[in-house]
């Protein structure tokens, strides 16, 4: 039989095919949609035989007449205990499989299925949406309101249960406004749980569906018909390669011009899906559904605990703040403040005692203040800046007081800048955050390091403003400095304080880039780190600034061994700050200048090996070490009295450590020129190699004091020093040090080369014979 699903044209961007047959349209938008559902039920109905004591019940999406293009069916048939049934279902099921759909289906009396939605609050919420089809209209009718109104008298009861399984899947697939590739339907702010505000509005706990919950679930569901329509089949998670097409669709759209030549530019404009508009409307609609949950949720629990009355019946009041009280657990404002004339600090007085106390603000406090608070001045008043400095170093309590005033407009009157900054995507994989949650994320982290410095309150202004530069054009550190220090001035810090903000801003990638690609013990690395920052007060700052952005950035931005190579930094330049003078390159480890050749040192995140001097033994040595699925990121070569010495910082590859004994066993035989080894590890090196863009070399001639810097961008790959080493050793040029950093699935190898290398022409060859290896 013919598939009553929609398709679309073979290049996945022309209109939908309507199957003649079925009559099921494509589409996208809630007119399309329902006619789906009219186009169901019509089939359905027909395939059907009319009995007594039978009825067939959509629930899901069919259900709420919220049909997808390649949705399922949900299906309940239900039964007065008539025989048959069984005989009767197959009849049913069979054709619908043989049309090609997805069917989700029960067979159960009304006893049954109210006897299974008792015990899982999940059915419960699904017979919420049930809709009767076809057959007995009556019986269904029976199941359906008695399953409504045994919802309406339990929900309090059950709804702690089903938060439990909602924040089991939020823990699952994340939250949806700050996920590049989220789920629409099940991470946090997705339709899922406009369901729940379904159930929780059913139930009468509070009005959960209000209009702006609407209109984003409106939109959610558009884009879900839409990224069904671009990818011909039932997908719920809104991948990066379908963003452009799923925009495009839904009317999402940037103009490209599609010619070079600046004559022929105004008649060949094309359109093309703005795939970032999208994210930023979605990461909006996901925050109107979460934050409506979350109001929903604490009704809820009012509601069980029951209201806190004085002896006179009136509800009972806290003071927590100035101006501030607690009632019913959320902050409301004091009557004293609302029957004077507002203070320009009071929005941000309010959220800072939201955030501090870790209690909600009242929805009715919340657009009291957005209507009622007059603007701040420029500069701001002292209450104003103590109040933005209080709430940025909250702690845990920053980011739900934050979110909530954002979702009331709050935060625009404070910042004008967030408009911009508001759900925009950051497309390097290593961010797990839009970069206005990424800007609030590192302000809560620096919260963890202020006991470090002498200024936390600069260490919170200069996390929460250090990425205020992104989405402009240019290098967003250069490009924010000003804009940063533009915010300091405006909400009132001197004019020495507001310039270190900048200077945080402008430098805030220092020491993470010259720690993971320099070379530490170079006096001539430590003295230009040390002339950049200028003083010790900067230098705390900023190493309290790159932990809060690392941690702000997500997993795979740190680690312990970046962590340690920041800190040595941190201490070698703090050292030449307070004395004036470089410290001296620490000595080689006494084990390896002494003893029988060769030697073979394994420590926990360390691998030192000696040999005797000979060329290529780094190359062998990183071979060897790809061969056992260990990272190196950090390499040293040295010769002492004959000897060369290799010592490398290593992590192992897919987590798990090598086995030391045979890891020991092949670098003493590969280091001793074992030629089995040297096969085995050249074969496998060079058989796993990155993809992704052209890789790139820049050569850096003043950042060494006894060497040329050789910096490799490519895509991180198995083996790939191995290979580098090898061709920098085949080409005639000596590594003293390797620097490997790897940010998502690139790296930026740095590779030091002794000597100054002033031709051109050995620097080309030098050039080639690297990209030829990667």
């Amino acid at each position: 039989m013919t598939s009553l699903t929609t398709t679309t044209s073979p290049t996945g961007d022309g209109p939908p095919v309507v199957n003649e047959v079925a009559g099921v349209p494509g589409g996208i938008g809630a007119e399309a949609r329902a006619a789906r559902a009219d186009a169901l039920d019509a089939w359905l109905r027909g395939i059907l035989p009319g009995r007594e004591g039978i009825a067939l019940i959509a629930v899901g999406g069919l259900g709420r007449r919220q049909c997808a293009p390649y949705g399922d069916l949900d299906l309940v048939l239900l039964h007065a205990g008539v025989p048959g049934t069984d005989e009767l279902a197959a009849s049913l099921w069979y054709p619908i499989w043989d049309a090609g759909l997805r069917l989700d289906h029960s067979v159960r009396t009304v006893a049954e299925a109210l006897s299974v939605a008792q015990d899982d609050v999940k059915v419960a919420l699904g017979l919420l949406d049930a809709r009767f089809l076809a057959g007995d209209r009556a019986l269904a009718d029976q199941l359906i309101h008695t399953a409504t109104d045994h919802w309406r008298r339990t929900a309090v009861r059950q709804l702690p249960k089903l938060r439990e399984i909602t924040e089991a899947r939020w823990a699952t697939h994340g939250e949806l406004a700050f996920l590049l590739e989220g789920d629409l339907k099940e991470a946090a702010g997705g339709l899922r749980d406009v369901g729940l505000l379904r159930a929780i509005a059913t139930a009468g706990v509070t009005d959960a569906l209000r209009p702006a919950v609407h209109a984003a679930h409106r939109r959610l569901l558009d884009t879900r018909d839409a990224l069904h329509q671009q990818v011909g089949r039932r997908v719920d998670r809104l991948v990066a390669q379908e963003r452009d097409g799923v925009a495009a669709l839904l009317g999402l759209r940037q103009l490209q011009l599609g010619a070079s030549d600046p004559a022929q530019r105004p008649e060949a404009v094309a359109e093309a899906g703005d795939g970032d508009a999208l994210l930023r409307r979605v990461a909006g609609d996901a925050r109107t559904v979460s934050h409506a949950l979350d109001d929903a949720w604490r009704a809820a629990d009012r509601l069980r605990a029951g209201r806190h009355r004085t002896a006179g019946g009136r509800p009972l009041r806290r003071p927590v703040a100035r101006d501030v009280v607690e009632q019913d657990g959320e902050l409301v404002l004091a009557r004293a403040a609302i029957g004077a004339r507002p203070d320009p600090s009071l929005s941000l007085r309010v959220a800072a005692a939201a955030a501090t106390t870790r209690l909600p603000i009242a929805r009715a406090t919340c657009e009291w203040l957005a209507a009622y608070c007059p603007p701040l001045p420029a500069p701001w008043p002292p209450a104003a800046r103590a109040a933005l400095i209080t709430l940025l170093g909250a702690g845990p309590g920053l980011v739900p007081a934050w979110e909530t005033c954002d979702r009331y407009g709050l935060i625009d009157g404070w910042l004008p800048e967030w408009t911009r900054l508001r759900s925009l995507p950051q497309h390097n994989p290593v961010h797990r955050f839009t970069l206005d949650r990424h800007l609030v994320q590192a302000a809560y982290e620096a919260s963890r390091h202020t006991r470090d410095v002498d200024r936390p309150d600069l260490l919170l202004l200069g996390a929460f403003l250090h990425d205020i530069g992104k989405g402009l054009p240019g290098d967003h550190s250069t490009v924010g400095a000003p804009l940063a220090e533009a915010v300091a001035a405006r909400i009132g810090l001197p004019e020495d304080e507001a310039a270190l903000i900048a200077k945080l801003v402008r430098l805030h990638l220092l020491l993470p880039d010259v720690a993971t690609r320099r070379d530490l013990s170079d006096p001539k690395t430590v003295a230009g780190v040390a002339e950049r920052v200028g003083d010790t007060t900067t230098l705390d700052l900023l190493h309290g600034l790159v932990r809060a952005d690392a941690a702000a950035t997500g997993p795979a931005a740190w680690s312990d061994w970046k962590g340690r190579l920041v800190a040595e930094l941190v201490a070698r330049v703090r050292t030449a700050l307070d004395t004036g003078v470089v410290p001296a390159p620490p000595a080689p480890d006494p084990a390896l200048v002494a003893g029988p050749l060769p030697v073979v040192h394994l420590g926990e995140d360390r691998v030192s090996v000696a040999a005797a001097d000979r060329r290529g033994l780094l190359a062998t040595v990183a071979g060897c070490l790809a061969l056992h699925r260990l990272e190196v990121v950090s390499a040293d070569a040295a010769t002492v009295d004959g000897r060369a010495l290799v010592q490398c910082r290593v992590q192992p590859r897919y987590g798990l450590a090598p086995d030391p004994i045979a890891l020991s066993a092949d670098l003493r035989r590969a280091v001793s020129g074992d030629v089995s080894v040297t096969q085995r590890l050249r074969g496998r090196a060079l058989a796993a190699r990155g993809q992704g863009a052209a890789p790139r070399v820049v050569w850096h001639r003043e950042a060494a004091t006894d060497a040329v810097l050789l910096e490799l961008r490519a895509a991180d790959a198995a083996g790939l020093l191995y290979r580098v080493a090898c061709a920098l050793d085949e080409a005639g040029a000596q590594v003293r040090a390797a620097r490997i950093s790897t940010l998502g699935g690139d790296v930026v190898d740095a590779f030091y080369l002794v000597g100054g290398w002033p031709s051109d022409a050995d620097r080309a060859r030098i050039e080639a014979a690297v990209l030829a290896a990667v």
